[in-house]
């Protein structure tokens, strides 16, 4: 009779290997690391969101007052510092007294700073004064 030996028997596996799991995990980070760079977004200025309505004024007697998250203030297109505000609109508004403003803020900005600008565009006597948002799916 032959005896069987303890050679071929079966045993468990005390140890995990671990090899394929970090090899995928390399992989991913190298995904991840490639595609980060790509996803950045090009818009400086990023609103908060709200519900959209119609527009009731008309959009050629609307100034765009802008704040970015680096506090920069821009007058339609023109940089401008906030001392200066004032006085630019109220002398646009003596100008053009149906003038309207449309305050547009960075959303990570404090509440501060949009309110120093409301503040300036109040004792420029503007009446008409508009919040810009985007639309809550967008």
């Amino acid at each position: 009779m032959r005896r069987f030996s303890d050679k071929h028997s079966m045993h468990t596996l005390n140890e995990l290997n671990v090899t394929p799991l970090l090899d995928l995990a390399f992989v991913l980070l190298l995904i991840f690391m490639i595609t980060t760079p790509l996803m950045e977004n090009s818009t400086e200025l990023i609103l908060p969101s709200g519900r959209k309505e119609s527009a009731s004024v008309d959009p050629n007697s609307v100034l765009n007052i802008s704040i970015h998250r680096d506090n920069r203030l821009l007058l339609n297109t023109e940089v401008i510092d906030l001392l200066d505000l004032p006085a630019r609109l109220a002398a646009l508004h003596a100008a053009k007294p149906e003038l309207a403003v449309l305050v547009r803020s960075h959303k990570e900005l404090p509440i501060q700073r949009l309110m120093e600008v409301l503040d300036a565009v109040k004792s420029a006597q503007i009446t008409k004064v508009g919040l810009a948002k985007i639309a809550e799916g967008q």
